[in-house]
């Protein structure tokens, strides 16, 4: 017997609508080992070699900008001169000299307050600032000879952290303190071209204007410009997995069903297939406090520790909500992982790859081990350093879990964070108060921190909101700034056009 169907019933025969079949768009992805560390690592050198590769490094490039500057700069019928070290400067001369700025603040941490933690003595809590409310913060220029005292009114309109490289120029007073008149830093290195590299315009099946010149020989070696194909990039930060996992869990898997494009209407997931890549920028674990096991939670006895560690408190639950969210992701998309400060990697900076055993379910997307002889190919899931280096839709990236701007954000009493990453390209380097209150490895032969070339995209995750910008060099560097917000906090993710760069946000919110 055949049941009538009334109009507006739930009740209906199957559609003949023809729904048109999406697919992913691909990702061009090159990873760098610009942060790597060797296997066979020790910590038995010292710190302080850091900061002399780095003023070594840096040097030569402020001192240039410095000497396009002052030329000729007179002042009272006294023409500046440069001097070569600290100590070369004499008192009533006008000079320049160049050197690494060191922070002498007394609220700073320091080595006795690790040692009243392992004493078992109550610990003041973390400081927001380091900055000192009654001016007692002085701001030296050191290199290999001494060091010398800063003073003037163009200190407090400059930014200045510890281990950044700048030139100053003044003269020394009766005080033995230099009285500065102007400030130059290393400004912005020298940027590559997008697609600078052949293979990456060969494996976009884009030729450059140098591979059709050559087919016609005609002499030409600017790049041609790479249509990115409506690409887009997502990056997410400070996930914040824990144990339970309840209070963002919703949000989370509204951002899952968004990325494989099994939410919103046909538009939407038009628009989801468009992103290519998947960036997790760090703290996708909860802080302790949050991913313990509840199991510990009132139990005042004094648990047993083997060497420092509790294993009462550990709970695999973070780390296992984490691996279950990316084996659903990397079926449709690549993602790349970067450790943060609450993840499972090492504390010190750089920080290493989280191990592929804490993804029993992920790193089966892992890259394969290379044959003898050939190059090692990223996996759909790439577990890379913090901070990253890499190329992406033929971009130069680079990008942190944000323990960098975190640090230099105490030195300072601005609470502008764009602020502060510009000026860590301008400063030529993005971790500069490594090893100073960052934890950092002891670098003996170079410095990675510092910028051998300027970044189109810098990203820095972990941050209080959503913020970007795009800065200028002095030959015509352009980089997008991007900080990256917090999603268990926020629940944004920011998306990045491919071909211009532009940045918007998608929030997930759930009414409770």
């Amino acid at each position: 017997m055949a049941i009538p169907v009334e109009e507006g019933s739930l009740l209906h025969a199957p559609s003949d609508s023809k729904y048109t079949s999406l697919t992913r768009q691909s990702s061009l992805y090159k990873p760098l080992e610009t942060y790597a560390l060797d296997k066979e690592k020790h910590y038995q050198q010292q710190y302080g070699d850091m900061y002399f590769l780095r003023l070594a490094k840096l040097k030569p490039a402020v001192e240039r900008i410095a000497a396009e500057a002052w030329d000729g700069f007179q002042i009272a019928g006294e023409t500046v001169e440069r001097v070569d070290r600290v100590l070369d400067v004499r008192q009533g001369k006008l000079c320049w000299v160049a050197g690494t700025i060191y922070m002498d603040m007394p609220l700073k941490p320091n080595i006795l307050d690790d040692i009243s933690k392992d004493h078992w003595t109550t610990v003041p809590p973390p400081r927001e600032k380091y900055v000192s409310p009654s001016g007692e913060d002085l701001t030296m220029l050191e290199d290999e000879s001494g060091r010398i005292r800063l003073i003037g009114t163009p200190l407090s309109r400059e930014m200045l952290v510890t281990g950044c490289i700048i030139a100053v120029m003044g003269t020394e007073n009766a005080d033995g303190e230099f009285e500065v008149v102007d400030i130059r830093v290393p400004d912005l290195p020298p940027q590559l071209e997008r697609w600078h590299t052949s293979d990456a315009s060969a494996a976009n099946g884009v030729k450059t204007k140098k591979a059709k010149a050559e087919d016609e020989d005609v002499e030409m070696d600017t790049p041609a410009p790479a249509p990115g194909g409506g690409k887009k990039i997502a990056i997410v930060s400070g996930l914040g997995f824990s144990g339970t996992n309840a209070e963002n869990s919703l949000e989370i898997d509204l951002l899952t069903e968004y990325l494989l494009g099994e939410a919103l209407d046909p538009a939407m997931q038009e628009s989801a297939s468009q992103i290519s890549r998947l960036i997790i920028a760090g703290n996708s674990i909860a802080s302790d406090g949050e991913a313990v096991s509840h199991d510990t939670i009132g139990n005042n006895r004094k648990s047993q520790k083997k060497y420092g560690y509790d294993s009462s408190a550990y709970n695999p639950a973070p780390i296992a909500h984490l691996d279950n969210f990316l084996a659903s992701i990397l079926p449709s998309m690549p993602v790349t992982l970067i450790p943060g400060a609450t993840d499972p990697a090492n504390a010190s900076f750089p920080q290493q790859p989280i191990h592929p055993a804490m993804f029993p379910h992920a790193r089966a997307y892992g890259s394969i081990p290379p044959s003898a002889g050939e190059e090692k190919q990223p996996g759909w899931f790439d577990a890379v350093t913090n901070p990253f280096d890499g190329e992406i839709e033929g971009w130069k990236v680079l990008g942190t879990g944000g323990q960098n701007v975190d640090d230099v954000f105490k030195y300072v009493e601005s609470e502008d964070r764009l602020g502060l990453m510009e000026a860590m390209c301008r400063w030529r380097c993005c971790a500069p108060t490594a090893p100073d209150t960052l934890w950092s490895y002891p670098f003996q032969d170079d410095d990675p921190f510092v910028l051998n070339s300027c970044p189109h995209l810098f990203f820095v995750g972990s941050q209080p909101k959503f913020d970007t910008a795009s800065i200028e060099g002095p030959d015509g560097q352009t980089v997008r700034l991007i900080a990256v917000p917090r999603f268990a906090e926020t629940g944004e993710i920011v998306l990045v056009d491919s071909d211009t760069l532009e940045t918007s946000v998608v929030r997930f919110a759930v009414s409770r």
